[in-house]
């Protein structure tokens, strides 16, 4: 019994060495922590502790297996869950030692073995063991605390004051509920007269049937009125604006932002049961959040000279550091961030116009990568392309190579100065072969295809993401049709992406833990971008192309393939909720070494992960994983 005894307290000695904070105490008190310990085994879908129950009086480890860590609503009486947490980590260490009752419920998500540790033994490593209190200290309590109050704010749409964010507002609380209209035959004098008289910065005009037919904003009356000068006894509908966008009362207020972004404009029309309720302007989402993103697209827009535009590049981060802190998804962030991004960089693009004059055919300029894919986060490598007209004469196609080698040589150390560092594989359309006529274009996809080298199928997953950013938009539309009729049947080249898509398994080990770099710079890192992100672009990206989606942004494909593609369709929601976890995991990551000074990477430290985030990032991995095999499984035949 004896010998059966210590080998038991061995094998909890090396379990324990495995597990912070145990790991830092030496055999001696790792064997006298053994001996006080004892084990529980509870079945799949035990509440192990209720909350509002009185306080516990040990501290358990999870051994094997895996529990839910969820709070009731008072609100509601729904269930919102806190943490998962598993092999390894402990729970109820709050209650212990607050005495307070329980503030969670503990329910085993599998069969689970716990060890149970005495209030005792526990106060006695916690009074002689500064490290071992500060990990219990800040990880039990603040970012218990800390979770607690985010999820609970999640779940509920309104905050007091100043707590009413972007993400959890809709616009209907928000609008200017006075909505002034006067019919379409008034003139401009009589509506400016009415704007000046209510202190208001638009009107609404409105048709013989009463019906809102476009709005007349002071911007028109500086704009069309005092610096053109037209009869003030002229109708308003002369100079009004439409058609008008409206938007429903119940929209959240960060979707009518992008609608603002992406059309330039500064006032919407709110509408309520059909019936026309409001106006929401610029000035209501600096009231509501201190500052807005269309502050910052205005101050673009205003810029005249590259210079001018260096230091408003440099609020972009910002921006991010604002949506983060209103626990905003991963996918409205890059939204947002790709909108004011898109306003920077066609601001560069008109500047160089307008130092060259006007071109001398239409012309696209294209955007690629992720920037294509509106998943930029923060200021990456430049990665674009230009497209122009077919020359019709040699005459013309000299004249095309040398404005527009020029423009693209300005626009590429415009978007230097203003923060965007150039591409290191030169796919820019300062270089001679990325900027094209439309026929080489073509020529060099159908080469892609039915060619597909390894230099092949790299340039085919950069350029078939590209996405028109300024200019005639109908060459980069030739472009798609185009596409979409040479990946028709070619299983071969599709077969090149497949491989493309299983070449990065993502880093779980045999027994559920993360894969880490071994040793050299990022030991016990690994790399959040290729092992996690690149995959599941790559999986997306395949199965678009597979069915001629013209959508290039990972989630919009993911919403264009739910009726479209078997293997989408039913993994459609764990595939967004995979890429949401991973991009905000980066986000988070990226924005934390901006702001302690350092340059910006994808190498992040698994251990230093809450629980609630290891668990989603390993059921992320696990559901790429599972895709490459349904991949691999796919294109059995094609995979090498």
């Amino acid at each position: 019994m004896g010998s059966e005894r210590n080998l038991i307290i061995d094998d909890t000695v090396a379990f324990l060495k495995k597990v912070p904070p145990f790991l830092s105490l030496d055999d001696i008190n790792l064997q006298s922590v053994a001996r006080h310990l004892f084990v529980e085994f509870h079945p799949k879908g035990t509440i192990i502790l209720k909350q509002n129950d009185a306080p516990g009086d040990s501290l358990r480890i999870i051994k094997k297996g895996s529990v839910k860590v969820s709070v009731i609503s008072p609100e509601d009486g729904s269930e919102v869950v806190i943490d998962y947490r598993g092999e390894g980590d402990s729970f109820d260490f709050l209650s212990l030692m607050s005495r307070d009752s329980l503030r969670a419920n503990i329910t085993t998500m599998e069969d689970t073995i716990c060890y149970v540790l005495g209030i005792n033994p526990l106060l006695q490593l916690l009074s002689t063991h500064n490290s071992f209190t500060e990990y219990f200290l800040k990880s039990h309590i603040t970012k218990y605390v800390d979770r607690v109050v985010r999820e609970m704010q999640d779940k509920s749409t309104f905050h007091s004051g100043s707590d009413r964010l972007l993400f959890t507002t809709r616009i209907g609380d928000i609008a200017n509920k006075k909505v002034i209209s006067v019919p379409e035959d008034t003139t401009i004098q009589a509506a400016a007269r009415i704007m000046a008289n209510k202190r208001i910065s638009s009107v609404i005009i409105m048709d013989q049937d009463n019906r809102p037919q476009g709005i007349v904003t002071d911007r028109d009356l500086r704009e069309k009125v005092v610096a053109k000068d037209p009869r003030v006894k002229d109708s308003v509908k002369s100079i009004m604006n439409f058609p008008l966008i409206i938007v429903d009362a119940q929209d959240y207020c960060f979707e009518i932002i992008l609608k603002m972004i992406k059309h330039n404009i500064h006032h919407i029309l709110v509408s309520k049961d059909g019936e026309l309720a409001g106006v929401i302007t610029n000035h209501d989402f600096i009231m509501l959040q201190g500052t807005s993103p269309l502050s910052l697209t205005k101050d673009i827009e205003n810029q005249q000279t590259i210079d001018g535009l260096i230091p408003v590049s440099k609020k972009i981060n910002g921006i991010v550091g604002t949506l983060l802190k209103e626990g905003a998804r991963a996918s409205n962030i890059i939204k947002i961030i790709t909108e004011i991004n898109d306003h920077l960089v066609r601001k560069v693009l008109l500047l160089a116009e307008k130092k060259l004059g006007r071109p001398p055919s239409p012309y696209c300029w294209l955007v690629l990568g992720s920037e294509g894919r509106r998943e930029q986060t923060f200021k990456t490598d430049q990665d674009n392309a230009l497209v122009y007209a077919d020359p019709a004469t040699e005459s013309e196609a000299e004249a095309q190579n040398e404005y527009f080698s020029a423009f693209s040589e300005i626009v590429r150390d415009g978007l230097i100065q203003c923060g965007f560092p150039p591409c290191p594989a030169n796919a820019m359309a300062s270089n001679p072969r990325w900027r094209q006529p439309v026929r080489r274009w073509k020529k060099y996809f159908a080469d892609w295809i039915d060619n597909p080298t390894q230099d092949a199928v790299i340039n085919a997953v950069t350029f078939f993401d590209f996405r028109p950013m300024y200019g005639d938009f109908h060459l980069a539309e030739s472009l798609r049709d185009h596409l979409n009729a040479l990946l028709k049947d070619k299983k071969v080249f599709l077969g090149h992406l497949a491989n493309m898509a299983i070449r990065n398994p993502p880093p779980i080990g045999f027994l559920k833990s993360f894969v880490v770099e071994k040793d050299g710079e990022h030991k016990d890192q690994l790399n959040i971008k290729i092992k996690g992100l690149a995959p599941l672009v790559d999986i997306v990206r395949l199965f678009a192309l597979e069915k001629g989606v013209r959508e290039t942004s990972t989630i919009g494909r993911i919403e264009a393939m739910r009726n479209l593609h078997t293997m989408v369709t039913e993994n459609a929601d764990a595939l967004e909720h995979a890429f949401e976890i991973i991009m905000l995991l980066r986000i988070h990551h990226q924005f934390e070494q901006i702001i302690s000074g350092q340059e910006a990477d994808n190498f992040i430290y698994p251990n230093r992960l809450s629980n609630l985030e290891k668990r989603s990032l390993k059921e992320a991995f696990h559901l790429v994983t599972m895709m490459q095999n349904l991949i691999i499984e796919r294109y059995k035949a094609l995979i090498w």
